[in-house]
């Protein structure tokens, strides 16, 4: 089934003259959408072109096989471009796939300890530290937001930004339930036990600046607190935000871990809003009945997706059947190597829908075909 090629080339030729024009030039906001845009076409332009160059190559090839001195020549040349072609349109499917518009986003995440006790919030600390390693290693900047120290030296909950373009694109498959089986320091048994902690991970871009009225939410400030309700703040820097206080609509957002009131509450409503984007989309998601690809599998937050077996230093990503006995460079912050078998199981799932998609427009288009000559 050949792709149609005149569309994209189309678009990229039309969006290279408007980048061209000065009315353009002078229009700072319509020529940075233009350039996205441009930015975005340009590797599905490239293969389209190259593509098109293959086509009349092997058309011009196919001419000759009837030539008893050039076909067996033209035959083997007739090989070679077909394979190219099939690698071309591979290419230009996976550029044509459309971009996750939140990639480029900085991002929030937050974390909490579940099933597991102590030992559960021991697992929220070393997963974020790997997240700040996995930040330091690609150059993001990371922000603390809030957090709470159990006695243990766990966490309980915590919430951090991650500065930096590509951040959410980095970060977006780690949504759900991470599940540690390990024999804690307190066990006279050496039986293992195994505690869980959840992941979110919200985008925050343009879109999460939408408008927020002081009265739809309630600020309260208190005094930041250690493990055991211990005090680390002798002024009453800590916010929370309590969004439609008593409503089915409620969202409590909290932010202690900066020094500034004024920063604390910033910071907080950045979640906040973050929290009602996502929400705003995973209500659109429930009325379509189809998940955006954010993760692989059902995209539900309460599905297990990966389990650090300390054991036998073995991680597993159960969405895609992904393994590696490299725990501790996992949890130094190599995570790259998964998010990428991630990307691919995704960009693969996408292609598939595209295929059947592609053939049932066309079954359509014969089943319409008959009718016309019944």
């Amino acid at each position: 089934m050949s792709l149609p090629l005149d569309p994209v080339l189309d678009e990229f030729t039309a969006l290279e003259a408007q980048l061209a024009d000065p009315v353009v030039l002078a229009d700072q906001g319509r020529y940075r959408a233009l350039m996205r845009r441009y930015g975005a076409l340009k590797p599905a332009a490239e293969a389209a072109r190259a593509l098109q160059r293959v086509r009349r190559e092997r058309d011009d090839a196919a001419a000759l096989v009837n030539d008893p001195e050039m076909a067996e020549a033209a035959q083997e040349e007739l090989a070679q471009l077909d394979a190219e072609a099939a690698e071309l349109e591979s290419s230009l499917q996976r550029a044509l796939l459309p971009a996750d518009p939140f990639d480029d986003d900085d991002v929030i995440v937050e974390l909490r300890a579940a099933a597991g006790g102590d030992e559960a919030s021991l697992f929220a600390a070393d997963v974020m530290n790997m997240y700040q390693r996995y930040a330091d290693l690609l150059g993001f900047t990371v922000e603390p937001l809030d957090s709470h120290v159990t006695e243990v030296g766990g966490l309980s909950k915590a919430a951090f930004e991650v500065r930096g373009r590509g951040a959410y694109r980095a970060f977006k498959y780690e949504s759900g339930v991470h599940r540690v089986q390990r024999i804690p320091s307190t066990e006279a048994q050496g039986r293992i036990h195994t505690s869980t902690i959840t992941v979110a991970v919200l985008p925050v871009g343009e879109d999460a600046e939408l408008a927020l009225s002081p009265s739809d939410y309630r600020v309260d400030v208190y005094r930041a607190s250690g493990p055991g309700g211990q005090s680390v703040n002798t002024t009453d820097s800590a916010v929370r935000i309590t969004y439609k206080p008593g409503s089915a609509e409620e969202l409590v957002v909290t932010c202690q871990d900066g020094k500034s009131q004024h920063k604390n509450k910033e910071k907080a409503l950045t979640v906040l809003r973050a929290r009602l984007l996502e929400r705003e989309r995973a209500r659109a998601q429930a009325e379509e009945r189809e998940a955006r690809l954010v993760q692989i599998g059902s995209g539900e937050r309460s599905e297990k997706i990966r389990t650090y077996n300390v054991p036998q230093s073995r991680v597993t990503d159960h969405r895609i059947g992904y393994t590696t006995h490299d725990l501790a460079g996992v949890l130094a912050g190599g995570l790259e190597p998964l998010t990428e078998a991630l990307a691919r199981a995704d960009e693969a799932r996408q292609l598939a829908q595209r295929g059947d998609a592609m053939l049932e427009e066309r079954a359509a288009e014969t089943r319409e075909a008959r009718r016309g000559t019944a």
